[in-house]
C-alpha cells in the first residue's frame, strides 16, 4: 500500500512528466539568467524573460494554461493578455518617453537620417523572410526585430502574427540585451581607427520651449501621416511631454518608475513564458532567431555606413560610430557607441551625440511598424 502511494506521488510530480525538449529550454533559461545576473547584460529585461521561460517549461505548473471546462487559466495566461491585446507595448513607450531627453535630436536634426538608415535591416530582412516562405504578415513581424525595439516587435506581431509572438519576443528582447556583444564587432569592421577617434563638437543648448513643442508636433505630423502608428508614437510623445512640461512631475515620475517597472515585470515574465518547448524548438523558430540576428546586424551596419557618408560630407566632423545607435535600443546602443569611441580615444565623449540617432531610431521603428501594419493588417 505504501509503495503504491509513493508510486502515485512520484508519477504526479513534474520529475515524471518532464521531457527532453523541456530540459533543453530549462538549460537555455539558465544561460540567460547567467548572462543577466553574472554578466549584467540588461538584467531588467533578461532576468524576467529567463525566469518566465523557466516557469513555463517546468511541467504541470500550468501557469500559461488558458481557461478550460469552467476552470480558471494560469496566472501568466491572464498577465499575458496585456501582450496579446497590445496594451503593454504602448505603456512601455509612455515610460520610455518620460525617461528620454529628446534634446540631442532637436539640437542635431541630421540624427534623424541615421535613425532612418538603421531601419533598413527591417525591410531587407522582410524580403529574406518572404523568400523563406513566411507569409507577408509573418515576414513583417520577423523583420521588425531589426529595429531592436522589443515593445514595437510585440505590438506589431500581436496584430499581424500572434502565433509567432513567442519566438519573436524572445529574439527581440534577447538581441536588445546582447547589444554590447553584437554591435562592437560590426562597428569596428566598418570603420577605420581614424574615424573612430573623431571628437565631435558640443551640441547646442536646447530651450525648454523647443522640448515642449517637439513631442506635440511629432505626434500631430506622424499620426496624420500614419494613423496606425498612433498607439506607439502617441504614448512615447505623451510621456516625453510629461517630462518636459515641468507641471506634472508626479505623472512623469510614475511613468518613469512605478508604471514602467511593473509593466516590465509583467511583460518580461510573460514573454519568457511563451517560449514553451513544444512550440519553441522548431525549424521555424530557428529561422526566426537567425533572421532576427541578421535584421539587427544589418540595421547596425546601415546606420554605421550612413554615418561614414555623413563623416565624409561634414569634412570629418561626424564620428560614424554614432550611426550604430540608430537602432532603437535606448539607451544601450548609445552606451555601446560611447564605450567603443573611448576605447580608441579616452577623451572622446559620444554619448549625447549618439542619443540623437538613438531617439530617432525609437521613432523610426514605431513608424516602420505603423507602415507594415497599414500594409498587412
Amino acid at each position: 500500500m505504501l509503495l503504491e502511494i509513493l508510486k502515485e506521488f512520484l508519477l504526479s510530480t513534474g520529475f515524471a512528466a518532464i521531457t527532453f525538449k523541456e530540459i533543453i529550454m530549462i538549460i537555455i533559461s539558465f544561460i540567460l539568467l547567467y548572462l543577466a545576473i553574472k554578466k549584467e547584460y540588461e538584467p531588467l529585461l533578461l532576468a524576467p524573460i529567463a525566469f518566465g521561460m523557466l516557469l513555463t517549461n517546468l511541467p504541470l505548473g500550468g501557469l500559461m494554461n488558458p481557461p478550460k471546462d469552467g476552470q480558471l487559466g494560469g496566472l501568466l495566461y491572464y498577465l499575458y493578455q496585456g501582450v496579446e491585446l497590445g496594451i503593454y507595448p504602448p505603456l512601455i513607450f509612455l515610460g520610455v518617453g518620460a525617461m528620454t531627453d529628446f534634446g540631442p535630436l532637436i539640437a542635431n536634426p541630421k540624427s534623424i537620417l541615421l535613425g532612418a538608415a538603421a531601419q533598413f535591416g527591417i525591410f531587407i530582412t522582410f524580403i529574406g523572410a518572404v523568400a523563406l516562405k513566411f507569409t507577408g504578415p509573418e515576414a513583417a513581424s520577423i523583420g521588425i526585430i531589426g529595429g531592436a525595439d522589443g515593445p514595437t516587435a510585440l505590438y506589431l506581431t500581436s496584430r499581424l502574427a500572434p502565433h509567432l509572438l513567442g519566438p519573436i519576443a524572445v529574439a527581440a528582447y534577447s538581441y536588445m540585451a546582447l547589444v554590447p556583444i553584437i554591435q562592437p564587432p560590426i562597428m569596428k569592421a566598418l570603420t577605420t581607427e581614424e574615424e573612430r577617434k573623431v571628437v565631435m563638437e558640443q551640441l547646442r543648448p536646447v530651450s525648454k520651449k523647443e522640448k515642449i513643442i517637439f513631442p506635440i508636433l511629432v505626434t500631430v505630423f506622424v499620426v496624420l501621416l500614419l494613423p496606425s502608428a498612433a498607439p506607439l508614437v502617441g504614448m512615447l510623445m505623451m510621456g516625453n511631454l510629461f517630462r518636459e512640461s515641468g507641471v506634472v512631475d508626479r505623472l512623469s515620475n510614475t511613468a518613469q518608475n512605478e508604471l514602467v517597472n511593473i509593466i516590465t515585470i509583467f511583460l518580461g515574465v510573460t514573454v519568457g513564458a511563451t517560449a514553451k518547448a513544444e512550440t519553441f524548438l522548431s525549424p521555424s523558430t530557428i529561422k526566426i532567431i537567425v533572421l532576427g540576428l541578421i535584421a539587427f546586424s544589418i540595421g547596425t551596419a546601415t546606420g554605421v555606413l550612413f554615418g561614414k557618408i555623413m563623416h565624409k560630407a561634414s569634412g570629418g566632423k561626424i564620428n560614424p560610430l554614432i550611426g550604430a545607435a540608430g537602432v532603437s535600443a535606448v539607451p544601450m546602443a548609445a552606451r555601446v557607441v560611447q564605450k567603443v569611441g573611448q576605447e580608441e580615444n579616452p577623451g572622446n565623449f559620444l554619448l549625447m551625440h549618439a542619443m540623437g540617432p538613438n531617439v530617432a531610431g525609437v521613432i523610426g521603428s514605431a513608424i516602420a511598424a505603423g507602415l507594415l501594419l497599414m500594409f498587412f493588417s
